[in-house]
């Protein structure tokens, strides 16, 4: 039987709680022969993801997942294989990385009025030097300082988008992701476009806009989509000739997420790397 391919997992450069190592180490031991890392706007956990699967018969797919905003929702587009180099998608990511990190401040500083023993600090310390920082920190905070039980429950009392300390993100829109991506070599690909929020927004026309713009596929099956929307996605990626995906957007214990949950297949992974011209998987 084939081993399988996962194309999208998070080390601890962005949300991820395994450093990059530590990823490939897991990846090893779930049996995959493919695992992309695909960190939040951010390719800086690529060397040492190479290094460390080195002689493990791993191939890393060495990837990212940029930030994107449509309206309300947040868009993420994984961008597979890009020049990590290309001037345009640095200036981009260091950008939303600074974005980011505003964002999280406003959050925190309003979040304290309610949960005074929350600090920055305490924000600060559950990420690691560089990293990208978001709301899954902000959430290991609350949970170090005993004001939610893990990651999830944060989410869903504290940080979700109705419990009052919310902050929109800046970030341009996914037509200017998708760009970015493919003109910095990548394959473009829609992550979680079933999840709620992009579900509803990315209809005919929108899709028609990322395809010209250069999109590549969909990330139909992945645990995120809401209840019928895997299927619904698969056709449309038919519909608009592009590539079906499959992952577990594995971020270690800071998911329930697990690696292998959702996979991709040999010929779609092949597709891709045919595709992308920025650089070239790194076969361990």
């Amino acid at each position: 039987m084939p081993k399988p391919i996962d194309l999208h997992a998070h080390s601890s450069v962005s949300d991820g709680t395994e450093t990059p190592a530590q990823l490939i180490r897991a990846a090893v031991a779930a049996g995959l022969d493919v695992v992309a890392i695909t960190d939040h706007d951010s390719t800086s956990g690529w060397t040492e993801a190479f290094d460390a699967a080195r002689g493990t018969g791993l191939t890393v797919l060495p990837g990212l997942e940029l930030s994107t905003q449509l309206q309300y929702a947040s868009v993420h587009v994984l961008g597979y294989l890009v020049d990590p180099t290309n001037a345009a998608l640095v200036a981009a990511t260091a950008q939303i990385r600074e974005e980011r990190l505003h964002r999280a401040e406003k959050m925190v500083a309003r979040i304290v009025k309610d949960y005074p023993r929350l600090s920055w600090d305490d924000v600060m310390a559950q990420t690691t030097p560089g990293a990208t920082v978001g709301r899954p920190h902000i959430a290991d905070a609350l949970v170090a300082r005993g004001y939610a039980s893990d990651r999830s429950a944060a989410f869903q009392s504290i940080l979700h988008w109705q419990g009052g300390y919310y902050q929109p993100q800046e970030a341009p829109a996914p037509v200017v992701g998708v760009r970015l991506i493919a003109e910095a070599g990548g394959a473009p690909v829609i992550a979680h476009p079933g999840a709620r929020g992009p579900e509803q927004l990315l209809n005919d026309e929108r899709l028609r806009q990322l395809v010209d713009a250069g999109l590549f596929g969909l990330e139909a099956n992945h645990r995120d989509n809401i209840q019928g929307s895997p299927e619904k996605w698969a056709r449309t990626a038919r519909e608009f000739g592009l590539v079906i995906t499959g992952s577990s957007d594995y971020h270690g214990e800071g998911k329930p997420n697990r690696l292998a949950e959702n996979t991709t297949s040999r010929e779609v992974y092949e597709q891709i790397v045919a595709h992308a011209t920025g650089t070239v998987p790194f076969c361990g």
